[in-house]
């Protein structure tokens, strides 16, 4: 099997100001063959950044970008369905599919296993990600990638956080916001 090839990447805020400037998100995306292959790092100001603690025994879980929360969003090229990873730094995750922009939200079937391993080392966070893709998606069609997040900080306050930000709000849905090619 070859060896992945990944992309770099950085997460910039929506409004560019309001969060703080010494926090940088970034990190590295492959896909390989049937695999998606992803990893955030969360460093700087993290200490100001509500991290949810760890949990024993992580699961699936609706609404975790109601806090913290670390995405993905993947569809093929020219078709309407995508999906959307959530990763918490908890441990819990979710996954589901979509039939178009906003509709059709469902839970994608699979593996009940958490996908993703949290690593807490001096003031980093890293969420490192070795997923199966859906069997909808054939290996050797092309995928339009978004990789997002959303960042609650110690006060409570929200900030949201992507490749680009296309819209005059927020939202990670906008296939114009997946920028990525894999």
């Amino acid at each position: 099997m070859a060896e992945p090839v990944f992309r770099r990447f950085a997460l910039h805020p929506f409004d560019g100001g309001s969060a703080s400037p010494l926090l940088q998100l970034g990190g590295e995306i492959s896909r390989l063959e049937q695999r998606l292959l992803l990893r955030f790092r969360l460093a700087g100001a993290s200490e100001a950044v509500h991290l949810p603690s760890p949990v024993a025994a992580p699961s699936r879980r609706d609404g975790l970008w109601s806090t913290t929360c670390f995405e993905c969003f993947w569809a093929l090229e020219g078709e309407r369905p995508y999906w959307e990873l959530n990763l918490s730094p908890a441990g819990h995750w979710n996954l589901y599919r979509l039939e178009d922009y906003r509709e059709g939200l469902r839970p994608e079937p699979g593996d009940d296993q958490p996908p993703h391993r949290v690593v807490r080392d001096a003031g980093v966070l890293t969420l490192q990600l070795d997923l199966p893709l859906p069997p909808a998606i054939p290996t050797e069609a092309a995928l339009q990638v978004a990789v997002t997040s959303v960042i609650e900080e110690r006060s409570g306050r929200l900030s949201y956080w992507a490749l680009a930000h296309p819209g005059t709000e927020p939202d990670f849905h906008r296939r114009d916001g997946f920028l990525l090619r894999l």
